[in-house]
């Protein structure tokens, strides 16, 4: 039989790091400055539309399918609500991976609140939760730009929340490079008396329009309706068929009569 392999001898310096194990720093003489240079360097240019907005009967939330590298549209059919529970929806806008992985932590986070309490986590409370998990992350590179909308015991609820860590609750929100574009309908058909019709085409229209304007918005066009009973996907629409939908004679559209005139 051979003999036994001998142990080799492990150096106070391998121990340690065994046991505290790390990345090894860049061996630069001003690391925050390097690392600024490569937080630039990878930064990923991205696009995207979603909204929200409250309205008398609940929460509509609305977004595009489109996901993009730059210039070259890399998917038209990326889930951009994240389903946290069944009374509580998250939209991504900025990194993809970012949200999802964040957002199902949330949703982890909510599920082990519920355990603990015994009732179910507030909208307020859940995008909270987010606010401070990003926070502990800041200026670490994420890119997430966010909405958690929901229904409680309060009623709707509607917060922002980005990888900053900075926290809004609002009535309307439109996130995503055709965010603007999105504003410009709402902010001419909003109103809080709408009917879930209304509030449905409003929110559906909107992103058709940004998807139009925006090179980087664009796919399917998907519409979640909250209430006290929970959230339902009530719209899923391509943004092509929402085109002829609204303007089925062509010359009818703006760009083409700004273009004959």
């Amino acid at each position: 039989l051979a003999p036994p392999r001998a142990k080799r001898k492990t150096s106070q310096e391998e121990a340690r790091k065994e046991r505290d194990p790390k990345f090894a720093l860049p061996a630069v003489e001003d690391l925050d400055a390097f690392q600024r240079q490569a937080v630039e360097l990878v930064k990923p240019s991205h696009g995207t539309t979603t909204l929200g907005f409250i309205f008398q009967g609940g929460v509509i939330v609305a977004v595009d399918s489109r996901a993009s590298q730059g210039s070259y549209v890399s998917s038209q059919t990326v889930k951009k609500v994240i389903e946290i529970n069944p009374y509580l929806l998250g939209t991504m806008a900025g990194g993809a991976a970012d949200c999802q992985f964040w957002q199902r932590n949330l949703g982890v986070q909510c599920k082990a609140y519920e355990l603990e309490h015994k009732r179910r986590i507030s909208v307020r409370a859940a995008s909270k939760l987010l606010a401070n998990t990003l926070y502990g992350y800041k200026g670490m590179g994420l890119s997430m730009g966010t909405m958690i909308a929901g229904w409680d015991t309060s009623g709707p609820g509607l917060y922002y929340v980005d990888s900053e860590g900075q926290r809004t609750k609002g009535k309307v929100f439109s996130v995503g490079s055709g965010s603007l574009y999105a504003y410009g309908v709402l902010d001419e058909g909003y109103r809080w008396d709408l009917t879930p019709e209304d509030a449905v085409e409003l929110g559906r229209r909107a992103i058709y329009h940004a998807t139009f304007r925006d090179a980087v918005s664009g796919g399917t066009v998907s519409v979640y309706h909250i209430t006290e009973q929970g959230w339902t996907k009530v719209r899923g629409d391509d943004s092509a068929d929402l085109h002829d939908l609204y303007y089925p004679n062509g010359t009818q559209h703006p760009t083409t009569v700004l273009q004959e005139a």
